[in-house]
């Protein structure tokens, strides 16, 4: 991890290369991505869209 003052370099360097004015749109744009990853990982298919298997012929040969 980082410590404080390799932190405090990080964000030093950040500030330096995106400006001040961009840093909110950099936040909020990062903060969004997270909340559609999280939605997308969460999101469970429903039953509905699972596939389902033909069992109109028995593998059994004393089915016959």
């Amino acid at each position: 991890m980082l410590s404080g003052s390799e932190g405090l370099i990080v964000v030093l360097v950040v500030l330096l290369l995106f400006g001040g004015a961009q840093i909110p749109k950099l936040a909020k744009n990062l903060g969004l991505a997270q909340k559609e990853l999280k939605n997308a990982l969460s999101d469970d298919p429903a039953p509905s869209d699972a596939p389902t298997t033909d069992r109109t012929t028995s593998d059994d040969p004393t089915d016959a």
